[in-house]
């Protein structure tokens, strides 16, 4: 098998196992940008989803900060707001805050973690859907455009993976908290 025709082989078969694992999915991709998509459904308000939501600092993985530790993050949850990282001196400016609908939804621009020096930029969104009183649906965007060697599909399987652990965190941080 020629090259590329592998490379395309085995990132159609990294989206197929994407798909159809618990993770999220990667629901568009290709050589300039993807889209990922994680939904989960957490027993509370969406009033309480979205303030543990603003609240990053106690869900978001250390793992995934550039200084080691969560407790260094931020969001100013207002139009121009900051989802920042702050340690000292050394701070990071992560994404943007560019909508704001308190208890439903928060959207954002800007590129986490090893995308800002990629050269892409992407839009994410973080809605709550009130199911009913007690119940939520928490729907996780991340639409990643741009330009990078080799193409941008090689690299969504790994966000999504990042993007649905935090997605995750969240949920069990909300379910701690009931």
């Amino acid at each position: 098998m020629k090259k590329p025709m592998l490379n395309h082989a085995l990132i159609g078969l990294a989206l197929w196992f994407v798909s159809f694992s618990g993770i999220g999915q990667v629901v568009e991709v290709g050589e300039h940008g993807f889209v990922i998509s994680v939904e989960r459904t957490v027993a509370t308000s969406s009033e309480k989803a979205y303030q543990q939501f603003v609240e990053v600092k106690n869900w978001w993985s250390s793992e995934h900060t550039y200084f080691g530790d969560s407790k260094n993050l931020s969001i100013d949850a207002r139009a121009g707001g900051c989802f920042c990282e702050i340690d000292g001196a050394k701070q990071v400016l992560h994404m943007t805050v560019s909508y704001v609908d308190p208890n439903n939804e928060i959207r954002m621009v800007g590129g986490l973690g090893p995308l800002q020096m990629m050269g892409v930029q992407g839009g994410m969104s973080w809605k709550f859907e009130k199911i009913d009183k007690k119940t939520t649906k928490i729907i996780h965007r991340y639409h990643v455009v741009g330009f990078l060697a080799g193409g941008l599909a090689k690299i969504a399987g790994a966000v999504n993976q990042v993007q649905t652990l935090q997605v995750d965190r969240l949920v069990k941080r909300i379910e701690s908290q009931n």
